[in-house]
């Protein structure tokens, strides 16, 4: 059972009715065992051990956890009451599939989020609409008022109504100080400083404004596609009212969510790892980032229960992992030499799912560059399910959990959907408010994400 989960699942699988009625989902996949996948260079070859995780596999299953997690929660900010409530959904889950489960507290910085709201109904609904808030403006209020544009702040022009308004500015770091305070001396009840582009693929994210100090108002930073709605429907309606709030989350604490069942090996077997990041970034509701591997975790974990494997298996969900991998390297770091050698291999799953059409490869990424058992146990499944084309690496790549295993020297690698030039190429809704479900997300991708790693893991696993 969970150790000091406190869990809400209930609350929140209530909820999934309401999130699906309300969302375009992703056609399910349809194929039979031997059926050549989408994308796929040949009919698959499987073997016996194979069959019995393919046949288990729903990628169904999994988007109802999705629709909890990025639907329903939303945007998972480490350390803060919606990661924790994600925490104790998929502990809850785990739970549920018979693992030993137990949550892996530490602490990380504080953060600072804002919620804007649409008085008038105007802008979509269909994207997250949290901001960052400036740690050095006013937090924890309340305010509202119609937005005035004055262009950029390091020269903007004034109208005459700024009292009572919200101002927003294209923001630069170095001129935020005296343009805040200038906002504030005119009368304006909040400032949205707003990002510059970044080049396609890549969209800016929401922000939390450094480099004020006592602000009188409350600051947000928004992402690059909430800039652009604002702006658009300013250039078609007399007034844009808003309403915005702000919101600091103090002495916070995060945690790693870990399902084990011991091995036919005893306990000393090894360790066959498969694991995910469940939180993200401020404004983004994660589908993708890292939804997707998380569901993956969940549904492999279930399909693992009804298997058995001579190996130990851990079914493990990092937290933090947006702020500097911190809830893995924490891992990693309270694991004895001997609890090290232990592990044969782990397989860290992080944007598994993006429906973003140029993504048709599928990286195998190792922080050293180097090939090691668990990419070579992801490339012969890539190769008996067909898709060994599409599989590419081991690519030198960390930026994800794997690398706090490799650097200790642990058999590790991240496996990933992007685009076909480099790795970097990742879809344009990457770590923005459009990262959902109905957005950003295929159930072909995932279900072939899954056969994969749950084909690979058992190979390693059974041994």
């Amino acid at each position: 059972m969970t150790e000091s989960s406190g869990l809400s699942r209930r609350g929140l699988l209530g909820a999934v009715a309401g999130v699906t009625a309300a969302t375009a989902l992703p056609a399910a996949p349809a194929w039979a065992a031997d059926d050549q996948r989408p994308g796929a260079v040949s009919r698959p070859k499987l073997d016996k051990y194979d069959r019995q995780v393919v046949s288990g596999l729903s990628s169904e299953r999994a988007l109802r956890h999705l629709q909890v997690l990025s639907g329903h929660i939303g945007p998972r900010i480490g350390g803060t009451t919606s990661e924790k409530r994600a925490a104790d959904y998929i502990a809850g889950q785990l739970d549920d599939f018979g693992y030993r489960t137990r949550l892996e507290p530490f602490p990380v910085a504080d953060k600072f989020t804002a919620q804007i709201f649409d008085v008038r109904g105007i802008l979509p609904d269909d994207l997250s609409w949290q901001a960052g808030a400036a740690p050095g403006g006013k937090l924890d209020v309340t305010v509202e008022g119609p937005v005035r544009d004055v262009g950029a702040a390091t020269a903007p022009v004034w109208p005459a109504d700024v009292a009572g308004s919200i101002v927003i500015a294209d923001d630069t770091s170095a001129a935020r100080p005296v343009f805040v305070a200038e906002a504030a001396a005119r009368g304006a009840v909040g400032v949205i400083l707003l990002p510059a582009d970044q080049v396609f693929p890549r969209r800016a994210s929401a922000f939390s404004p450094s480099g004020l100090t006592d602000a009188p108002i409350p600051v947000l930073g928004v992402a690059q596609v909430q800039k652009r709605l604002i702006r658009e429907a300013l250039a078609v309606v007399n007034s844009l009212p808003l309403r915005m709030s702000t919101t600091s989350h103090r002495g916070l604490v995060s945690n790693n969510v870990i399902g084990e069942r011991r091995g036919r090996g005893g306990a000393n077997s090894p360790i066959v790892m498969v694991c995910g990041h469940y939180d993200s970034v401020i404004g983004a509701p994660g589908a993708n980032d890292d939804g997707s591997g998380t569901v993956l975790t969940m549904e492999l974990a279930r399909v693992f229960t009804k298997i058995s494997t001579e190996a130990t298996l851990r079914f493990a969900l990092w937290g933090s992992e947006e702020q500097g991998l911190i809830g893995s390297r924490y891992h990693v770091a309270q694991l004895a030499q001997d609890q090290r050698d232990r592990h044969a291999a782990v397989f860290q799953n992080d944007m598994v799912a993006t429906s973003w059409d140029p993504a048709i490869t599928y990286w195998l990424l190792s922080f050293t560059g180097l090939a090691n058992t668990a990419t070579d146990a992801v490339r012969a499944a890539g190769q008996r399910l067909g898709y060994d084309p599409q599989l590419v690496g081991p690519v030198q790549r960390g930026a994800s959990d794997h690398q706090s295993f490799q650097e200790v020297g642990i058999a590790a690698a991240n496996f990933s959907w992007r685009g076909e030039i480099s790795p970097a190429y990742l879809e344009p809704p990457y770590h923005s408010p459009e990262d959902t479900i109905a957005k950003n997300v295929s159930l072909e991708r995932l279900q072939v994400s899954m056969e994969l790693i749950g084909c690979a893991a058992y190979a390693v696993a059974r041994s």
